[in-house]
């Protein structure tokens, strides 16, 4: 099931200067599997549900099922391309967010880098491990960043490190640890835990998480 196309966005909204706009970005388990399928240990990945709650919120968004296991560099380039498609549109960029949980978050991570544009938000859930400075060196964060992981999660740690060793300006940071106690199956749901702080950042809110 696919919410709006990547690139037939552009063409099928209608864009009001007050729209703020979230591309959402899912976890590794839906590539290879149907929304209905069931995680062994996390349950079903309710990809419609939290879709369903950032409309509700009033936000236009972009995402999709993606199928098999993506290229999250070459995934990211086409997202980077339909963000600036969208800015040349006049959208202005602290109106964008990209959001990505677990796989889906280091797809957003590509973007803030291959984007490098401070004025976009991102929002990173539990996609940061401390081996990433070593095994991916070339992301570099870039824009208004909020990452999310949870305490009993294994997959995600403090990103601080990163934002460390990033050289663009990030004028808005911060860094918010759930404990769910759900380990890696708390992005599976639509949980206020990590839906509020995501939509608030995404309203600019930058101080008020």
């Amino acid at each position: 099931m696919i919410y709006i196309l990547f690139f037939a966005v552009l063409f099928v909204c209608e864009k009001d200067s007050d729209d703020k706009y979230i591309f959402f970005l899912h976890n590794r388990f839906l590539e290879d599997h149907e929304l209905q399928d069931e995680h062994p240990e996390y349950g079903r990945t309710e990809y419609t549900e939290i879709i369903s709650v950032f409309k509700e919120n009033g936000f236009q968004v972009i995402s999709e099922k993606r199928q098999g296991n993506v290229n999250a560099r070459a995934y990211a380039m086409r997202m980077v391309s339909q963000i600036d498609s969208l800015i040349k549109t006049g959208i202005e960029p602290h109106k964008i967010t990209v959001v990505g949980t677990s796989k889906g978050g280091y797809i957003a991570q590509y973007v803030s880098t291959l984007a490098n544009n401070p004025d976009l938000n991102f929002v990173f859930i539990a996609s940061f491990r401390d081996t990433d400075i070593q095994n991916i060196p070339e992301i570099n964060y870039c824009g208004n960043i909020l990452t999310i992981y949870e305490k009993s999660d294994p997959y995600g740690v403090s990103a601080i490190a990163r934002k460390e060793s990033s050289t663009c300006k990030i004028k808005n940071f911060k860094e918010i640890e759930l404990n769910t106690k759900m380990g890696h199956g708390f992005l599976f749901k639509p949980l206020n835990a990590w839906m509020k702080p995501t939509m608030m950042w995404a309203n600019g809110n930058y101080n008020e998480q």
